[in-house]
């Protein structure tokens, strides 16, 4: 690691300790040549992930988008938004976690309906009823009675 102040490349780490939730590693380091200190971070380096749209478009993965989307399900409904960032954290990881670096909508639709069926039923079929494009009122009541039978079981 360079010293920022005289740019010699080597340096000592003095003291390391987790920042971020232990997200990221913070070390204090000392110049072996002027003796100066800084400090470094050190990161997870992480692929990014390419999402396939419907269309065929290619974007990169934004976890802002997802939370986005599921607030607007959950909209004047009892859910927390730690709730929901709790959820997409989850898919994030799942995302990452796998040997992938591209993923469908569709397949980020579904692990979201997962989830939200769980936290809140209203916000999974208001989610269900644009993620699915529902066409008429037999397809929101094929979706509901599904629901239902999950339930029972």
């Amino acid at each position: 690691m360079k010293c920022p102040y005289c740019g010699y490349s080597e340096s000592r780490v003095i003291d390391s300790r987790p920042a971020e939730e232990g997200a990221t590693i913070r070390r204090r380091r000392e110049c072996l040549a002027c003796s100066k200190r800084f400090t470094t971070y050190e990161i997870i380096e992480r692929l990014p992930l390419v999402v396939i749209k419907r269309d065929g478009s290619r974007q990169t993965f934004d976890k802002l988008k997802l939370i986005n989307g599921m607030v607007r399900a959950c909209e004047k409904r009892p859910v927390a938004l730690s709730s929901l960032e709790q959820i997409a954290d989850d898919i994030e990881q799942e995302l990452q976690s796998a040997l992938e670096r591209e993923i469908s909508t569709t397949e980020i639709g579904e692990m979201v309906m997962d989830r939200l069926k769980d936290v809140d039923e209203v916000a999974y079929v208001r989610f269900a009823s644009v993620y699915r494009s529902f066409k008429d009122i037999n397809t929101f009541m094929e979706e509901l009675t599904k629901l239902l039978r999950q339930k029972e079981k």
